[in-house]
């Protein structure tokens, strides 16, 4: 066993027998009233689930297991620039604890060797039409890269419950490593005419998903550091993390579990919200560079009016 998997399964070992606890004790406590509207409008801001890896709050910002952006800034290692690797806040919000260098260098290690994308995703891939959106080929890549579960292949097997947590921590150590491959294989397929960069396995997990995206600059390197690292969690309770776990709840491996949350997130009140904001502000753009040019025919004509009317053949 691993040493993460390892840390892993201590902790979760030790916070199942709490959890049982509380719930022997407190089971029955009530938590929340549900209104008709609520139940109609998709259980939207009924209190349902338990996390404990974020928290979002309107004045302070996001913290993962209660450091800030900046103190994760300062504390967990980093890259060049001085910017945190997502591992490190990965191993942070698996086990609760700021990792070391070496075991983050472990970690990259780890994700290296595991991120091998099977032929048969960029197959299907390929026989889309190169306009269908993005997100609608990540939910499909990930949902074919499930033929490789080894959570489905033991559960078919027969195992027991207590051993379900080993094969999806396998799953989901190796989706993530795979994820960056995929969505950049999607973005140059997508807006570079199929013109694909090979992985560089010299590289950390977030820079050589930059250096896949086709930007090898160290400063892009380390602004995908510290992107991956403040997105990588949002609060346990939003409509993907819901799905992923509604799905997983149903004994749905990994792969198919998450795919289902992707499918949640493609929603425009959900993840979309962030191209519709692309848009808007691509539309401001639009509309700001029609008043300047109608600024300047204006001044034009207040300066020169004969001129104006010379070059629009008035």
């Amino acid at each position: 066993m691993d040493l993460l998997k390892q840390r892993f399964y201590e902790k979760a070992s030790a916070l199942a027998k709490e959890m049982k606890a509380l719930l022997k004790e407190h089971g029955d406590m009530k938590l929340d009233e549900v209104k008709l509207r609520q139940a109609f409008g998709g259980a939207r801001g009924v209190k349902m689930m338990i996390w404990e890896t974020s928290q979002l709050d309107a004045y302070e910002g996001i913290r993962f297991r209660g450091y800030s952006i900046p103190q994760l800034q300062e504390l967990l290692p980093s890259g060049p620039h001085g910017e945190p690797k997502p591992e490190g806040l990965f191993w942070l919000m698996l086990v609760g604890e700021i990792p070391t260098n070496e075991e983050v260098e472990w970690l990259s290690g780890q994700l290296r060797g595991r991120a091998t994308v099977p032929a048969h995703t960029f197959t299907m891939l390929d026989s889309l039409p190169k306009d269908t959106h993005p997100m609608t080929q990540f939910i499909l890549a990930i949902t074919s890269m499930q033929t490789e579960s080894v959570f489905a292949q033991r559960y078919a097997e027969g195992m027991a419950k207590t051993d379900y947590w080993d094969p999806v921590y396998e799953d989901t150590l190796n989706m993530i490593a795979r994820l960056p491959r995929v969505a950049a294989y999607i973005y140059r397929r997508s807006f570079h005419d199929g013109q694909h960069i090979e992985p560089d396995t010299s590289l950390d997990w977030a820079a050589n998903f930059a250096h896949m995206l086709g930007n090898s600059s160290d400063g892009f390197k380390s602004l995908m550091r510290l992107y991956m690292t403040i997105h990588a969690d949002h609060e346990g309770g939003n409509a993907s993390a819901h799905t992923t776990h509604l799905v997983g709840s149903t004994l749905s491996d990994p792969y198919l579990s998450f795919a289902g949350g992707m499918t949640s997130l493609a929603g425009p009140l959900h993840g979309l919200a962030n191209q519709e904001v692309i848009k808007w502000i691509f539309e401001m753009l639009s509309f700001d560079c029609f008043l300047i040019s109608w600024h300047k025919i204006c001044r034009t004509f207040l300066s020169a009016p004969e001129t104006l009317e010379s070059g629009l053949n008035l």
